[in-house]
C-alpha cells in the first residue's frame, strides 16, 4: 500500500472512523471519502500525506476542528469539505498555504459546516485560487480587501455567513469572476460602479439579504451581462432602476423589498418573456398592467405581489408556472383573465394567487380549463356569489384559500372529487348549509380546515373523526348545535405531542423558486399566519357556536393539541378530570357556557399555558396551585366563585365585573323620559299609518298587491317550518 497513488471510497456507506494507517501513505495522491457515514475527526497526521493533490471528505459526519497542519500540504490543489459538522476556525489553514513556495491551491470547498473566525489578508497570496466556497458557515467581519488579488477567481460563494462592513471595492478587480455569492450576510454600506468595474465574464450575481445601496451613475451601463441576478433588499430605488433593461441575457431577477416606489419602464417589460423567474415584490411600484407578454416555454414564474398595482387584472400567458399578483390595488372581475383563454392545451399554471385585492363579481365556472393549479389564493377580496363547480374538477388541487370575501350558498358537491386537498380555508364568508359529510370522506389527507364565520348549522358531522390527519378545525361563529362527537381522539395528528405531518413545498423545476402554503389562526384573540411553522401548529376552535351537552373526555387524549377554544356555546357538565393530560396547551378557552364544579386538579400540569379564560361560569373550590394557573390575569376567572390566587377574594361578588348604579339615574328626570317615550310612540304611528296603510286604503291596485306579497310571505314561511322539520326528523 505504500506506494498507492490513488485511494477512492466514495459513495459507500463506511460507518466508521478514518483508519490510522491511511495516514502513512505518503504517496498518495488523490484520497476520496465522499459520501459516506465517518463520524470522528480528522487527525493532525494528515500532515504526512505531503504528495497529496486531491483530497474530498464532503457529505460525511466529520466533526471536530479542521486541523492547522492541512495547510503545510503545499501540493494540494483540491480541498472540498462540505456538508460536514467540522466546527473551530480555518484561519490559519490559510496562512499556511500563503507561505507554500509554489501555491497551487485551485479550489477549497467547505459549505455547510459550522467555522467560524474572519478571513485573514493571507488569502489574497492564493493567486491559483478559482473556486472558493464557504457558504453557509458562521464566519464573521469584514471580507479582506485582499480579495482582490484572488486573479484566478472565478467562482467565490461566502453567502449564508455573518460577514459584515461593506464590500470591498477591490472585489472589481476580479477580471475573470463569473459566480459571485455574497448573500445573506450582515455587509452594509455603498455599492458603486467601482466594485464592478472589470467583471466583465460575471455571469451569476446573488447578494440578496444584505444592507446595502448601489449608487451607480446615472448613466451607468453594466460592463457584464448576468444570467441570473438577485439583489433582495438592497436600495435600488426610489426610480426603477435603468440599468435593468439592459441586461439582455437575463433568466432569473429577484429585486424584491429594494425600495423602488416608480412604475415599470415600457422597454422591461418586454424582458418578462424571456424570464424563467421574476420577482418584484415587496415594493411600491405602481401602474397599470395591460399585459404580462407570452413567454414562450414552460415553467415561468412571476411575482408582483406586495405593490400598488391597480386597475384591471392583466392578461398572461399560459405557460406560468406560478403567477402571483397578491396585496396590491387591482379590481373589477377575474372573468376576463381565466375565461377569455379557451382551451389551450398548454395550461401549465400551477399556483395563482390574486388575494388581497379590490376584485368583485363572481368567481367564475371556467376552472375545468386549468387542470395543473395545486393552489388557488382568492382570499380578502369582495367576491360574491356561489364557489363555482367547476373548481370540483382540479386533480391536483392541494390548497384553496377563499377567505374573507361575500361568497354565499353551500358548498359545491364537486369539491368530494378533489381528493388531494390538503388545506380548506373558506372563513369570513356567507356560506350556508351543512357541513357535509364527505368532507371527512373524499379528502383524508386534509390537514387544515377553516370554515369560521360563516352561516352552516346543523351538527358537527361524525365523518370529520375520519380525517385523521387534521391538525386544524376551526369552524367558530356558526350557527352548529348538538353534541360534541365522541370520536376526537380519532385525530391522531392532534394526539401525537411530536408531528411533522406538514411542511409542504411546492418547487420549480428547474429549481429557481422554493415556497410553501400558509394558513390563517385565531388563537389568544389574534389572527395569526403561519407559514414556517404551519407543521408545529395544531388547533380546535368550535366556539361561538350552540352546542351543549358535555364535553367529552375523549378530547384529552388530543395531547399535541396547542390551542383549544369552545366558548360562547351551551357547554354543560364538568370541565373534564384528565384535562392536564394536554400538556402542550398553551391556549385554553372554555368561557362563556354553562359548565360547573370544580377546575380538575390535572389542569395544574398545563406548564405551556398562556392564555386560559374560564370566566362566566359556575365554578367552585380552590384553584389548583401551579406556576401557570397563578400567573394569569385575574378577569380569566371572573363570574365563578373560586378562591386562590391570582384571586383576591372567595368572595362572588368580587369576581364578578363591577355593576354600574343607574337607580339614581334613572330615577333622575324619569317623568321626563316617560313623558318623552309615549310622545314619540305616538307620532311614530301616525307617520308610520299614512306613509304605509293610506295609499293601500285610497289605491286599488295597490291594496292587490299588497295581499299578494302577504300571501306569498306566507308560503314561503311554510316551506321553511316543513324544510326544518324534516331536517330535525331525518
Amino acid at each position: 500500500m505504500t506506494s498507492l497513488r490513488v485511494l477512492d471510497w466514495s459513495n459507500n456507506n463506511l460507518n466508521s472512523t478514518i483508519p490510522n494507517w491511511l495516514y502513512s501513505l505518503s504517496h498518495l495522491q488523490s484520497l476520496s471519502l465522499q459520501d459516506n457515514v465517518l463520524r470522528d475527526e480528522v487527525s493532525i497526521a494528515i500532515e504526512n500525506l505531503t504528495s497529496l493533490v486531491s483530497l474530498d471528505l464532503s457529505l460525511n459526519q466529520l466533526r471536530g476542528s479542521i486541523p492547522t497542519s492541512l495547510g503545510k500540504l503545499c501540493k494540494l490543489k483540491t480541498i472540498s469539505l462540505s456538508y460536514n459538522e467540522f466546527s473551530g476556525e480555518v484561519a490559519n489553514i490559510f496562512v499556511g498555504f500563503s507561505r507554500c513556495k509554489s501555491n497551487e491551491l485551485e479550489t477549497f470547498h467547505s459549505s455547510e459546516n459550522h467555522l467560524l473566525g474572519h478571513l485573514p489578508y493571507e488569502l489574497g497570496q492564493l493567486t491559483s485560487l478559482a473556486d472558493f466556497d464557504l457558504y453557509s458557515n458562521s464566519f464573521s467581519g469584514p471580507i479582506p480587501a485582499s480579495i482582490g488579488r484572488l486573479s484566478s477567481l472565478i467562482s467565490l460563494d461566502l453567502s449564508s455567513n455573518k460577514f459584515n462592513g461593506t464590500l470591498p471595492e477591490s472585489v472589481g478587480c476580479l477580471g475573470k469572476l463569473e459566480r459571485l455569492c455574497i448573500s445573506h450576510n450582515s455587509l452594509e454600506g455603498v455599492v458603486s460602479d467601482v466594485h464592478f468595474a472589470n467583471l466583465t465574464r460575471l455571469r451569476h450575481l446573488d447578494a440578496g439579504g444584505n444592507r446595502l445601496t448601489l449608487n451607480a451613475s446615472e448613466n451607468w451601463v453594466p460592463p457584464f451581462q448576468v444570467e441570473r441576478l438577485i439583489l433582495d433588499s438592497w436600495k435600488l430605488g426610489p426610480q426603477f432602476p435603468l440599468w435593468l433593461p439592459s441586461q439582455m441575457k437575463l433568466v432569473s431577477l429577484s429585486i424584491t423589498n429594494t425600495r423602488i416606489s416608480d412604475s415599470i419602464p415600457t422597454l422591461f417589460w418586454s424582458n418578462l418573456s424571456k424570464l424563467n423567474y421574476a420577482n418584484l415584490s415587496r415594493n411600491q411600484i405602481h401602474g397599470e398592467i395591460s399585459s404580462i407578454l407570452n413567454v414562450e416555454d414552460h415553467n415561468h414564474v412571476i411575482d408582483l405581489s406586495s405593490n400598488l398595482f391597480s386597475g384591471l387584472l392583466p392578461l398572461f400567458s399560459p405557460n406560468l408556472y406560478r403567477l402571483d399578483l397578491s396585496n396590491n390595488s387591482f379590481s373589477g372581475s377575474i372573468y376576463h383573465m381565466l375565461c377569455d383563454k379557451g382551451e389551450e392545451p398548454d395550461m401549465t399554471l400551477s399556483y395563482l394567487n390574486l388575494g388581497h385585492n379590490r376584485l368583485s363579481g363572481k368567481i367564475p365556472d371556467c376552472w375545468k380549463h386549468w387542470q395543473s393549479l395545486v393552489i388557488i389564493k382568492l382570499e380578502n377580496n369582495n367576491l360574491e356569489g356561489s364557489i363555482p363547480s367547476s373548481i370540483g374538477l382540479l386533480p391536483n388541487l392541494q390548497s384553496l384559500h377563499l377567505r374573507h370575501n361575500n361568497l354565499t350558498r353551500e358548498l359545491p358537491q364537486t369539491l368530494r372529487n378533489c381528493s388531494s386537498l390538503l388545506i380548506i380555508d373558506l372563513g369570513e364568508n356567507k356560506l350556508t348549509g351543512t357541513i357535509p359529510p364527505w368532507l371527512g370522506i373524499g379528502s383524508l389527507g386534509l390537514i387544515v380546515l377553516n370554515l369560521r364565520s360563516n352561516n352552516f348549522l346543523g351538527n358537527l358531522p361524525y365523518e370529520l373523526c375520519h380525517v385523521s390527519s387534521l391538525q386544524i378545525l376551526d369552524v367558530a361563529h356558526n350557527n352548529l348545535f348538538g353534541p360534541l362527537p365522541r370520536c376526537f381522539a380519532n385525530f391522531s395528528v392532534m394526539a401525537k405531542i411530536s408531528n411533522s405531518s406538514y411542511t409542504k413545498y411546492w418547487t420549480v423545476p428547474n429549481g429557481e423558486l422554493e415556497f410553501q402554503d400558509n394558513a390563517f389562526l385565531v388563537t389568544k384573540g389574534r389572527d395569526v399566519e403561519y407559514r414556517t411553522t404551519l407543521r408545529l401548529v395544531t388547533s380546535m376552535d368550535l366556539s361561538g357556536n350552540n352546542l351543549s351537552g358535555g364535553i367529552p373526555e375523549e378530547l384529552t387524549k388530543l395531547v399535541g393539541l396547542w390551542s383549544l377554544n369552545l366558548s360562547g356555546n351551551h357547554l354543560t357538565g364538568r370541565i373534564p378530570r384528565n384535562i392536564g393530560d394536554m400538556r402542550q396547551l398553551e391556549s385554553l378557552d372554555f368561557s362563556l357556557n354553562q359548565l360547573s364544579g370544580v377546575i380538575p386538579p390535572s389542569m395544574s400540569s398545563l406548564t405551556f399555558l398562556s392564555h386560559l379564560n374560564l370566566s362566566f361560569y359556575n365554578l367552585t373550590g380552590s384553584i389548583p396551585s401551579s406556576t401557570q394557573l397563578q400567573s394569569m390575569n385575574e378577569s380569566s376567572l371572573y363570574g365563578n366563585n373560586l378562591c386562590g390566587p391570582p384571586l383576591t377574594s372567595c368572595n362572588l361578588d368580587k369576581t364578578l365585573p363591577p355593576k354600574v348604579d343607574r337607580q339614581a339615574n334613572e330615577e333622575e328626570g324619569e317623568g321626563f323620559s316617560e313623558a318623552l317615550f309615549f310622545a314619540s310612540m305616538a307620532l311614530g304611528f301616525a307617520v308610520g299609518f299614512w306613509i304605509v296603510l293610506g295609499p293601500i286604503l285610497f289605491k286599488r291596485s295597490w291594496r292587490i298587491t299588497y295581499f299578494r306579497v302577504l300571501e306569498d310571505i306566507w308560503h314561503k314561511l311554510c316551506d321553511f317550518i316543513f324544510e326544518c322539520h324534516y331536517m330535525f326528523c331525518r
